[in-house]
């Protein structure tokens, strides 16, 4: 007779694979109680903006509110639609692109003030604001500011202030708001 014996059996531990699966929750577990430690959430004020000297904000001025459109620009680019005091619309708000693209709205003006004034006004709101002044100068007018801010919308908007003369103690210029095509 052959001595036949049943193969040995052999238990697989999963014991291993549970230690590591513990090891990676305990430490995503430790991570997360350290992110709420260590960033708590910052509550945004709504604090007036506090300038010193120059023009100040015409907030009866709704001149450039013909440039919100359905959902354009966002909430978080929509502060950027102030004038300063005494400036009066010279031409309705001209949607460039006439809805063939990127949202893109232009308006004319004259101010009763100095082409400084104006392009220091946007400097400082703009700036107050945290947007970026990435250009200033132009071949074109007597001066140009550009300034750029990542919207919620996952673009990149852009404001741009040109000056387009100055005469008798009034300023014409140009304001720009458009949507640039490249996303953040």
């Amino acid at each position: 007779m052959s001595d036949s014996r049943p193969p040995l059996t052999t238990t697989t531990s999963i014991m291993p694979a549970m230690i590591v699966v513990g090891i990676a929750v305990a430490t995503l577990v430790i991570f997360m109680v350290i992110n709420i430690i260590a960033n708590p959430r910052v509550v945004p004020t709504t604090q007036p903006i506090a300038i010193v000297g120059g023009l100040t904000l015409d907030p009866t001025n709704t001149a450039l509110s013909a440039c919100a459109q359905a959902g354009s620009p966002p909430g978080n680019i929509t502060g950027a639609l102030v004038l300063p005091v005494a400036t009066t619309a010279t031409s309705s708000a001209i949607h460039a692109n006439g809805g063939a693209g990127d949202y893109d709205c232009l308006r004319h003006f004259t101010s009763h003030a100095s082409a400084g004034s104006i392009l220091g006004f946007y400097r400082t709101r703009l700036g107050a604001q945290e947007w970026s002044l990435f250009s200033s100068g132009s071949s074109h007018a007597l001066a140009q500011l550009l300034f750029q801010k990542a919207g919620s919308d996952t673009f990149y908007w852009v404001v741009g202030v040109t000056i387009n003369a100055t005469a008798h103690g009034d300023t014409t210029w140009t304001y720009r708001i458009y949507q640039n095509s490249s996303m953040i």
